[in-house]
């Protein structure tokens, strides 16, 4: 089955509780499983800085689904566990999964562009996403490991690692 990297975070209400309840369902989704989970890390937001910390963390997925439709399963996974919609953009949420990469696919549509744009920007993803798999190529980019240290060192030592999410497979 196709691997997908999706990163999960959370700044409202019970951030710990909303990703390991994320990891759950992202489990349940049909012909998907969670193959390992990083630990969460706490992170000063990013784009808008005016709001909580957000705890982090990144998932490899083993999934049947197309990329699209496991898109549309993240949006619902978020709902379900109540994400609204109605902030501004890089605001505060209690639950945001992002598909970072599938597999080894490059495409460029507006709805979902893989891998994700900006990935390589981010160290609140690259740091949990090199502690699980440090030597993955990241299509046209490069491994997560030479990704996370191109980055200014001030991105990097800003984010903590805060321990093990609460997540145990579900039989």
């Amino acid at each position: 089955m196709p691997s997908a990297w999706i990163g999960l975070g959370s700044n409202q209400g019970q951030t710990e509780s909303n990703l390991s309840r994320a990891l759950r369902a992202l489990d349940h989704l049909p012909g998907s499983r969670v193959v390992q989970a990083s630990d969460g890390y706490l992170t000063p937001p990013w784009g808008l800085a005016d709001q909580d910390d957000f705890l982090n963390a990144v998932a490899e997925l083993s999934t049947d689904l197309a990329p699209l439709k496991l898109l549309d399963a993240l949006l619902e996974i978020e709902a379900d566990l109540g994400r609204l919609r109605d902030g501004p953009r890089w605001g505060p949420r209690t639950l945001d999964l992002d598909l970072l990469v599938y597999e080894d696919l490059i495409v460029d549509p507006p709805k979902l562009p893989l891998p994700h744009p900006r990935l390589h920007e981010r160290a609140f993803v690259l740091i949990p996403l090199a502690a699980l798999a440090p030597t993955l190529k990241i299509p046209k980019q490069g491994t997560v490991d030479d990704l996370l240290h191109a980055l200014p060192s001030s991105e990097r030592t800003d984010i903590k690692l805060s321990g093990s999410l609460d997540y145990h497979r579900q039989p």
